[in-house]
C-alpha cells in the first residue's frame, strides 16, 4: 500500500460519500486511478463496509449504550480469538477489541434500556467459559464518535468589513 492509497483511506474515512470525480480532484490522480485503486482496496478487505456516524441521542431512538471490560482467561494455542469470534456474534456488540492494561476484551454494546444491557451481560457474557470478569460502563452522552463531533458548533459570524 503506497501513500496514494493511504490518502484514498483518509479521504473515505472522513467522508465516504464524496464521487470518485470529487476524490480524483482532490489527489490530483486520474478518475480511472481513483476507481481502480478504491475497487482493488475494496477487493483486498481493507476496506470493510461503508457507513454513516449518526447522533443517536438527537434521532430519539431511546437505546442504551454500554462499554462492557471483560477478563480473560486466554485458550491454549488460540489466544483471545476463539471467545472473540464467540462474543462478537451478539447483535448488541457494536464493537469488540482486544487491549492492553487491567482487562483484556472491551466490547461497545447497544441495548432498549440499562437492564437491558445489564441481563445480556449476566445472561450471555459472564457465565461463557474463560471470562474471569466483568464491568459495565453505561455511557451517558457521546460528545465524538469516529472522529466526528456530535454536539453543534455555532457558524463562525464574520465580521462586517468597510474602510
Amino acid at each position: 500500500m503506497d501513500d496514494k492509497d493511504l490518502e484514498l483511506l483518509h479521504i473515505l474515512e472522513d467522508n465516504s460519500r464524496l464521487s470518485a470525480q470529487e476524490i480524483a480532484s482532490m489527489t490530483n490522480l486520474a478518475l480511472a486511478e481513483v476507481e481502480a485503486r478504491i475497487h482493488a482496496l475494496e477487493a483486498a478487505k481493507v476496506i470493510r463496509k461503508y457507513s454513516t456516524v449518526i447522533n443517536w441521542e438527537k434521532a430519539g431512538n431511546g437505546e442504551v449504550l454500554a462499554i462492557i471490560e471483560l477478563k480473560v482467561s486466554p485458550e491454549r494455542d488460540f489466544g483471545y480469538d476463539r471467545i472473540a469470534e464467540r462474543i462478537s456474534r451478539f447483535r448488541q456488540v457494536r464493537t469488540l477489541r482486544l487491549m492492553t492494561g487491567t482487562y483484556d476484551l472491551q466490547l461497545l454494546v447497544s441495548g432498549k434500556n440499562m437492564q437491558d444491557v445489564s441481563r445480556f451481560v449476566s445472561e450471555h457474557v459472564a457465565p461463557m467459559d474463560r471470562i474471569r470478569e466483568t464491568a459495565t460502563h453505561i455511557i451517558m452522552k457521546s460528545y465524538k464518535e469516529n472522529g466526528n463531533t456530535l454536539f453543534e458548533q455555532p457558524e463562525s459570524e464574520r465580521l462586517p468589513f468597510s474602510f
